[in-house]
C-alpha cells in the first residue's frame, strides 16, 4: 500500500519541478490511477488463472523493477518517462486491492466485514511508511527523490517475504454446482449497483481532493513540505483507522447508515476546506475526507459479495474494480488542471453533485430493500 501514499505525496511535487507546464504537475498521480483502472481486469483474470499467491508474488517482483525505473526517470529528469512508470504502478495497486477479496474468501460469511476492514488497517502503516520513505530518500542522492523510489523497491522485497506465507483460499466443490450467471443478469440486482457506486463515488471524491491537496498547500499556498506531509499522512490514517470499528458499525447501524454517514463526512469536509487555506482547514478536512472514504468503500465492499455466487466472483470483482478505478482515474487526471484553472474553492464545489447523486442512490435502495440493511 505504500506505493500509493508515496506517489500521492511526491508525484505532484516532482511534477512541479520537471513538468513542461505547471498544469501537468499532478499527471504522475493521475497516470498511476489510470494504470490501476487499466490493470484491474487483467490482474483479476491472472489471479483466476494461476491463483492469488503466484499472482501476488509475480506482480510484486514486477513492482521492484518499476521502482528502479521510476528512480531512473527522476535521475534523467524525464517527466513523461516518470509518468509512464507511475502508470505501470497501476498493476501494483490492482494487486493490492485484491488483498481484501483474498481475505474475505478465507473466512466465514459472517466475518466478511471484519476481514475487509482488517486488511485495510495496513493502510495505517502505509500512511507513514510511504511518505516517510519519500522524505528519508529525498536527499540520499544529488537528484531529489531518486532515493525514495529505491527505498520503495526495498519495501516491495519485504512484502514478497511476507506473502510467502499466504495460502490460496479453498472452496468446496458443491459451491460450484450452480452455473455462473452472466454479468448482465447479475447487474439487474439493485445491491450490485449500490455496492459498486458507493465505492466508486467514495474513491472519485477522495482522489479528486487528495490529488490536488499537495499542489494547493505547498505550491500555491506556500505551506511547508513537512506540513503537507503531515496532512497527507493524517488523511491516509483517517482512511484506514475507522476499519478497526467498521465491522461494529456495520453490525450496529447497517450498511446503508454507514454509507450515509460517509457522505455526510464528505459534505462537512468540503465546508471546512472551502472556508479557508489555513493548515487547520486542510488538516481537518482531509481527515474527514479519509473517514468518508472508509465508510463508503467498506460499505460497498461488504455489500458486493451479496450480488454474486462463489464461481462468479472474479468477473464481478473485475467489473467492480474497473468502475471504481476508472472513475478515480478521471478524478485524479482532472484534479491538477482544475485546481490551477479555477482555484481550490471552485474545485471543491465540483464534488457536490456527485455526493448528492449518491445520497439519492443509497436512500432509494434503503427504502426499497429493507431486508438488505443489516448485512
Amino acid at each position: 500500500m505504500s506505493v500509493s501514499s508515496m506517489v500521492v505525496f511526491v508525484g505532484g511535487l516532482i511534477g512541479t519541478k520537471i513538468a513542461p507546464v505547471e498544469k501537468l504537475a499532478t499527471l504522475p498521480i493521475a497516470c498511476m490511477v489510470i494504470g490501476t483502472a487499466t490493470a484491474v481486469v487483467p490482474v483479476t483474470f491472472i489471479m483466476k488463472t494461476i491463483g492469488r499467491k503466484k499472482s501476488f508474488l509475480l506482480i510484486l517482483t514486477y513492482s521492484i523493477v518499476i521502482s528502479f525505473l521510476c528512480a531512473y526517470a527522476i535521475y534523467l529528469q524525464a517527466f513523461y518517462f516518470f509518468c509512464v512508470c507511475t502508470f505501470l504502478f497501476g498493476a501494483t495497486n490492482a494487486c493490492v486491492m485484491q488483498f481484501r477479496f483474498a481475505a474475505m474468501e478465507s473466512v466465514a460469511p459472517e466475518l466478511i466485514p471484519n476481514a475487509a476492514s482488517s486488511v485495510l488497517l495496513g493502510g495505517i502503516a502505509a500512511a507513514f511508511i510511504g511518505p516517510e520513505a519519500a522524505v528519508f530518500g529525498k536527499d540520499l542522492f544529488s537528484t531529489e527523490f531518486l532515493g525514495s523510489f529505491l527505498l520503495l523497491a526495498l519495501l516491495f522485497a519485504i512484502a514478497i517475504l511476507v506473502l510467502l506465507g499466504f495460502r490460496n483460499p479453498q472452496f468446496e466443490l458443491e459451491k460450484f454446482k450452480t452455473a455462473p450467471r452472466s454479468l448482465k443478469t447479475i447487474s439487474k440486482q439493485p445491491v450490485f449497483w449500490v455496492a459498486i457506486l458507493s465505492a466508486a463515488v467514495g474513491y472519485m471524491v477522495m482522489s479528486f481532493i487528495m490529488t490536488a491537496t499537495p499542489v494547493s498547500m505547498h505550491v500555491m499556498d506556500g505551506h511547508s513540505i513537512g506540513h503537507t506531509k503531515w496532512v497527507i499522512q493524517s488523511h491516509i490514517v483517517a482512511m484506514y483507522l475507522p476499519s478497526m470499528i467498521a465491522a461494529w458499525i456495520v453490525n450496529r447501524l447497517g450498511v446503508n447508515k454507514m454509507m450515509i454517514y460517509g457522505l455526510i463526512a464528505y459534505l462537512i469536509c468540503i465546508m471546512i476546506a472551502y472556508s479557508g487555506h489555513y493548515l487547520a482547514n486542510y488538516w481537518v478536512s482531509l481527515i474527514l475526507l479519509g473517514i468518508g472514504w472508509n465508510f463508503l468503500f467498506i460499505g460497498g465492499t461488504t455489500l458486493l459479495p451479496q450480488s454474486y455466487q462463489t464461481n462468479e466472483r472474479f468477473k464481478v470483482q473485475a467489473f467492480n474494480e474497473f468502475v471504481v478505478f476508472g472513475t478515480q482515474a478521471i478524478a485524479a487526471l482532472s484534479a491538477g488542471w482544475i485546481v490551477y484553472s479555477v482555484g481550490w474553492e471552485t474545485m471543491l464545489l465540483f464534488t457536490l453533485p456527485i455526493i448528492f447523486f449518491q445520497f439519492i442512490i443509497v436512500l432509494r435502495w434503503a427504502y426499497r430493500k429493507p431486508a438488505d440493511l443489516t448485512v
